[in-house]
């Protein structure tokens, strides 16, 4: 191992460990997806079932096993927190900014630190790092997928074929046939862009077919033998009906993901932007060079176009719409950008870049600390304060901004793009742990609440809810570990019991359970609520 890739490892894991890792547990789950897909993951390991996930004792067949068979060893590793909930994502998350790494290494070694923390950088990597979700499982095996038969493309090495085949199969048990179906897609707009169908029809390589179905099917198989009713659900109502109707209330415009692609790469889309245009330009040219690496940047550029624009439209096709849907594109984008600074940077001929084009980059990268630094306004109040708060935040930014600038335009100063850049983003993501962590747990997660309910009981009492959030009911129900009971299910528990409900609402409480003593106990402020204890319904007589 030579030095610079001794250091190249040394600034990975670095910031990797600060962007994906640190402050993980510094706030509680928050939405509905993150506690119910940790309990889901600690109930299958309470019951040692690798099958069949259940959320309360009951089958929940939405979402293929990956992400919950590595929460169970996180969990028995590390025991079960929110954390060790999130670890999943963060080591997925790492494992793809390696593969981008060895892979730009071998075709573009001098832009393959720039890229792989180029990726690790983007708003989007660093959000879903840090979530208890399946959408960095499916980003990662799907990206790293695809990495690999580019490397067998241009290798000729069978093995990266495989490993295309068996990454493949993880992302069908990531999130389902989306993962091999959008694969596909890709591959075959590059095949017909770049006219190499040959290559296409050598992918359907017997071996690789084999290694896909004997790792992503069994457990399709198994479940749907434990659970008739899976087909339905997950094949019918999970894949097609999300694609084809409204069925969540997920609904957005049809341009929605051109924004959202935009700023899940942020502080990187306006050289994304920049790279994108220039993949298309060469395509359009269509003049094979004397030089293999002019021709192998130009075919990887089309590959990653090709990438970006079929998940932008098959999702943007979507009826069910959600901003964690494009995280598999985001990869995409910084190939695209990769290819750009090889160019740019080490090749001199090529001239910088326009100098807008460096001021908004500069711009769009140091806005993003003012929201930062102001986090706890805007989420306990939903709004920018005004007066020396906002002034101080928009002076930082502004300093900021001026400085990346003037470094940039420099007459090599895109040699500093990388780690410059890199600066406001590391200060954002501290800014909002610092500023932004109790107000985001307090706020927006269920783990205070599920404290100070446990510090009322002498024992654990059952828990039922009343007009409260679904995201809080799927929190109490992963903190307390129980099933908490929703009165809108018209089960009102005949023992004692604990409600949350919203604040004010005791004598609307009273009405729902005549007979029964209701009393306060306390409230809680930041989400609005209350919190009572109902007496044992007394038998009819």
């Amino acid at each position: 191992m030579t030095n610079r890739t001794r250091v190249d490892f040394l600034l990975l894991a670095g910031f990797c460990a600060f962007l994906f890792f640190y402050g993980i547990s510094k706030f509680g789950l928050i939405g509905a997806d993150e506690p119910r897909y940790a309990q889901v993951a600690r109930e299958m390991l309470e019951r040692a079932d690798w099958i069949t996930p259940t959320l309360g004792g009951r089958p929940w067949l939405e979402k293929p096993p990956l992400y919950y068979w590595e929460a169970m060893m996180s969990y028995r590793i590390f025991g079960v927190s929110d954390w060790s909930a999130r670890l999943p994502s963060a080591f997925d998350a790492t494992l793809l900014v390696l593969a981008l790494y060895f892979f730009l290494r071998k075709f573009f070694p001098r832009v393959a630190l720039d890229g792989a923390l180029i990726l690790a950088s983007c708003a989007g990597i660093v959000g879903y790092a840090r979530a208890a979700s399946t959408d960095m499982p499916l980003a990662a095996t799907f990206s790293i997928a695809l990495l690999c038969w580019w490397t067998w493309r241009e290798t000729g090495n069978k093995l990266l074929l495989l490993l295309f085949f068996f990454f493949i199969a993880l992302g069908m048990l990531a999130k389902g046939p989306v993962g091999p179906f959008l694969a596909g897609s890709v591959l075959l707009l590059y095949a017909a862009a770049n006219r190499e169908f040959r290559r296409l029809s050598e992918t359907l390589w017997p071996p690789g077919m084999v290694l896909f179905c004997v790792i992503a099917l069994p457990w399709y198989f198994l479940v749907q033998a434990r659970n008739p009713g899976f087909f339905r659900e997950f094949i019918v109502e999970q894949n097609l009906g999300r694609f084809s109707e409204n069925l969540y209330h997920h609904v957005e415009p049809f341009w929605y993901y051109v924004p959202v692609t935009l700023v899940a790469v942020v502080p990187w889309t306006v050289f994304v932007i920049a790279g994108f245009v220039n993949a298309v330009r060469n395509w359009k040219k269509h003049r094979p060079s004397s030089s293999p690496g002019e021709n192998r940047a130009r075919d990887l550029g089309l590959f990653a176009c090709c990438w970006l624009i079929v998940l932008v439209v098959f999702f943007s096709i979507s009826q069910s719409k959600l901003p964690g849907y494009i995280l598999p594109a985001i990869p995409a984008g910084a190939l695209l950008l990769a290819i750009y600074l090889q160019k740019r940077v080490h090749e001199p001929q090529a001239g910088n870049p326009a100098r807008l084009l460096i001021i908004f980059h500069a711009l769009l990268a140091a806005a993003p600390l003012v929201p930062a630094l102001l986090i706890a306004y805007l989420v306990m109040r939903n709004g920018l304060p005004v007066g020396r708060p906002l002034i101080v935040a928009v002076t930082i930014a502004a300093i900021l901004c001026a400085a990346m600038a003037l470094t940039l335009l420099r007459r090599d100063g895109l040699r500093f793009l990388r780690f410059i850049t890199l600066i406001p983003v590391v200060l954002t993501v501290a800014a909002v742990l610092k500023f932004g962590s109790t107000a985001i747990d307090r706020t927006l997660s269920a783990r205070p609440l599920a404290r100070e309910l446990a510090d009322l009981e002498t024992q654990p009492m059952p828990l039922a809810v009343y007009h409260v959030p679904r995201e809080l009911e799927y929190g109490l129900t992963f903190y307390r570990n129980q099933l908490v009971i929703n009165y809108a299910w018209g089960r009102i528990p005949a023992d004692a019991h604990l409600l949350v409900a919203p604040e004010d609402s005791q004598i609307e409480v009273a009405k729902l359970v005549p007979g029964r003593h209701v009393s306060f106990l306390g409230e809680y402020s930041p989400q609005k609520l209350d919190y009572f204890w109902i007496s044992r319904a007394e038998p009819a007589h």
